[in-house]
C-alpha cells in the first residue's frame, strides 16, 4: 500500500482510496502501539484518505472467474448437410523446434485435433506446408474423399490452388507432395 501511495500521489491526494482486504490492515495501521517499520509506515499513510474494508461475499465473483476460466470458444460447426469434411492448418516457427496444428471437422460435426512437433527449425511456410501435408495424410487414412481446406499461410494457398509457382527448391518438394496427395480427393 505504501509503495502505491509513492507511486500515485496525485491518485492518494485527490480520491478517497478503499482497500479491500481479507486482513485487518485497519487495526495494525491505526495502532499507537505499533512499532519499527510498521509505524514509519502507519505514519506515511495516515496522510491519505484510505478506507479499508473487508470483503464481503464473492459469490458473483467466483461465478465470474469459474465463467472466464472454463469458458470454451465455440467455433461454427459446419453444415453436416455437405457431402465433405473440413481441415484447419496452421504452422508455428518456434526458437527450439517448430509445431503444427490440424484440426478436422468430419462430416458429423466432430472435431479431431493434431499436434505435431517438428524437430527442425523452418521458414513459416515450410512449416504451414509439413501441417498441410501430415493434415491430409490423415484425413486419407481417414477415408475422406470430399474436403475442404482451410489455412492462413497465402503463400501455400496461392501455390496449392496454383496461383503462384514455387521459386526455392524445398518448397517445391512441399509442393509437389501436396499435389500428390490432393489427386486423392
Amino acid at each position: 500500500m505504501l509503495m502505491a501511495t509513492q507511486k500515485l500521489l496525485h491518485y492518494f491526494t485527490d480520491h478517497e482510496v478503499i482497500a479491500i482486504t481479507l486482513y485487518p490492515l485497519r487495526e495494525v495501521v491505526r495502532n499507537h502501539d505499533t512499532i519499527g517499520r510498521i509505524s514509519k509506515w502507519a505514519l506515511e499513510l495516515m496522510g491519505h484518505d484510505i478506507r479499508y474494508v473487508s470483503r464481503t461475499a464473492i459469490k458473483s465473483q467466483a461465478l465470474a472467474n469459474f465463467i472466464i476460466e472454463w469458458m470454451e470458444v465455440q467455433l461454427l460447426t459446419p453444415d453436416v448437410t455437405h457431402k465433405y469434411w473440413m481441415m484447419y492448418f496452421n504452422g508455428s516457427v518456434m526458437a527450439p523446434g517448430s509445431g503444427a496444428g490440424v484440426v478436422l471437422i468430419s462430416l458429423d460435426g466432430s472435431r479431431l485435433r493434431y499436434a505435431i512437433h517438428l524437430h527442425f527449425l523452418g521458414s513459416n511456410n515450410a512449416v504451414d506446408y509439413e501441417a498441410l501435408i501430415n493434415g491430409l495424410c490423415v484425413i486419407v487414412e481417414l477415408g475422406a474423399t470430399w474436403l475442404y481446406v482451410c489455412g492462413d499461410s497465402e503463400l501455400v494457398i496461392n501455390q496449392v490452388m496454383k496461383g503462384s509457382s514455387c521459386k526455392i527448391p524445398l518448397i517445391a518438394a512441399y509442393y509437389k507432395e501436396a499435389r500428390k496427395l490432393e489427386d486423392k480427393f
